[in-house]
């Protein structure tokens, strides 16, 4: 959002500029000229503003993307931890009912 807001001033700016340069800033100096570049300004804005916004809309879904992705692995890192402490578990409890069993080993 903020870099479309950034070249919306800059080409705002550029406008402005070039409206001062052309005449003495008065609005009967308004021609149809002006009326045509005011709209091929606001034009060149909305297609760079579009092609600002998907590419921070790709960016953010990428983003989005990561952030599950990371969030789902973390979570399969602790069910993973969680099974290999009750295989633990489970193995000591084997060795000791054989130590029960068997006393001699």
């Amino acid at each position: 959002m903020k870099s479309i807001s950034i070249t919306g001033l800059v080409l705002l700016a550029v406008s402005v500029l070039l409206f001062y340069l052309t005449t003495d800033f008065t609005a009967e100096k308004i021609t149809l000229s002006h009326m045509m570049g005011v709209m091929a300004g606001i034009g060149i804005g909305l297609i760079i503003g579009g092609m600002t916004g998907y590419i921070s809309k790709g960016s953010a879904i990428k983003a989005e993307e990561k952030r599950r992705e990371f969030k789902r692995l973390q979570q399969e890192k602790e069910e993973l931890e969680k099974k290999a402490a009750e295989i633990v578990k489970k193995q000591e409890q084997i060795e000791r009912e054989n130590k029960q069993e068997n006393p001699q080993i």
